[in-house]
């Protein structure tokens, strides 16, 4: 790639993203086809039209902001975004607290299925038995986080996103989700722009890793 071809890249992704990281740099000087095919991966769901701008934003909030991840500086920057894009404070919180509880589902529903089959008990029903009191906690939080602007096909890809991510990969919950967004009206198409947007989280190893890489050769070594 010559350099005006590097130019015309770094005011693409200037232009997409409104901004230019040290990531980005090293990139287009080391390995531009490389971050040319990224970009390109990155931008295909959201310039697809499949899903509203600030739902692809959203999906980045839940995904960089879940305990599975916590990349506070790219879950701030996509509230911002979201906003830009016509988004509500109120949609936004929600996604944040539907984050939340994702997140809390994911140990007890996975312990639940591990303690049914180890006792011989069918977890569908198992969290009342063992305590019904906690049982409604559970569920009262999970509800508590339902509530809100969102639709519920809104709900039920952002919760996709967060079970997909290469930092949950929770099975359980994808299949729960994908068969619950189809319900909701969901296409397959937009289920794959959803898993798409979830699966360019894999860009933060460069992120944070490819300043890393600068420093050393630099000779900034860790002491």
């Amino acid at each position: 790639m010559d350099a005006s071809q590097k130019a015309a890249l770094k005011e693409r992704i200037v232009a997409a993203r409104g901004y230019w990281a040290r990531f980005h740099d090293v990139l287009l000087d080391r390995a531009p086809e490389f971050l040319d095919a990224y970009v390109a991966f990155q931008s295909g769901p959201t310039h697809s039209g499949v899903l509203p701008k600030k739902l692809c934003e959203f999906v980045y909030i839940a995904i960089d902001l879940s305990v599975n991840h916590m990349y506070e500086r790219g879950g701030r920057r996509h509230m911002e975004y979201a906003l830009k894009a016509g988004a509500t404070p109120e949609e936004i919180l929600q996604v944040i607290m539907l984050t939340t509880v994702l997140a809390a589902q994911q140990p007890i529903d996975l312990g639940l299925k591990v303690l049914a089959e180890e006792t011989g008990g069918a977890d569908g029903d198992l969290m009342n038995r063992i305590d019904p009191d906690l049982a409604k906690t559970y569920r009262g939080y999970a509800d508590a986080a339902a509530s809100g602007p969102l639709s519920a096909k809104e709900r039920e890809l952002v919760s996709l996103a967060v079970c997909s991510a290469p930092t949950a990969l929770y099975e359980d919950g994808v299949r729960r989700h994908i068969r619950a967004a189809l319900a909701e009206g969901a296409t397959q198409q937009e289920i794959y722009a959803i898993l798409q947007l979830s699966a360019a989280l894999s860009i933060h190893t460069c992120t944070i890793g490819i300043p890393g890489f600068a420093d050393v050769l630099d000779g900034k070594f860790v002491e």
